[in-house]
């Protein structure tokens, strides 16, 4: 899910299963403002609500995500619950993220080139592929889409951390 969405880990701990809309069309997550960290305010609307499209097509998400939500060992209203708390904390997802890279064997790719290892790869990792995809494979997006994505408060913030994705 944050490959697909570009949440930031702390958002992810905070979304409860009602805020997934798995059966509309197409799916999306609705983000509540209070858990966002910002959101665009620089000549965008403020939103009371951020409705992120969950793309069912490419990454099987939709699909994973009911799988998940029809297995899952315990009925939370948090999306992912803890064994020790209500829910995950943001360094028990950093843990599970780098642990399913180093076992599927994700390198991060670097922009200067070469890859990192597997343990490198982090939610923000992630965040930043969101920014690369939209860039460079799915076409069409412009750095303004990026920030909407993202969330970031300025359009500045976009530049500084992409700029370059737009070049290469």
């Amino acid at each position: 899910m944050l490959y697909d969405t570009g949440l930031r880990v702390g958002e992810l701990v905070q979304v409860d299963v009602d805020y997934l809309h798995l059966d509309d069309d197409p799916a999306y997550l609705a983000i509540p403002a209070d858990i966002q960290k910002d959101y665009p305010t620089d000549r965008s609307p403020k939103y009371e609500e951020m409705n992120l499209a969950v793309d069912e097509s490419t990454y099987d998400t939709v699909s994973r995500l009911r799988s998940y939500l029809n297995n899952r060992w315990r009925e939370s209203e948090a999306l992912f619950p803890s064994r020790q708390a209500d829910r995950m904390t943001t360094e028990s997802v950093r843990r599970v993220v780098r642990a399913l890279a180093v076992e599927a064997g994700v390198h991060p790719q670097s922009i200067e080139g070469g890859t990192g290892e597997a343990g490198d790869v982090t939610p923000h990792t992630l965040r930043h592929s969101v920014a690369y995809r939209m860039l460079h494979e799915e076409g069409g997006y412009t750095l303004y889409d990026v920030r909407n994505r993202l969330r970031h408060a300025t359009i500045k913030t976009t530049e500084e951390r992409y700029d370059h994705f737009d070049r290469i």
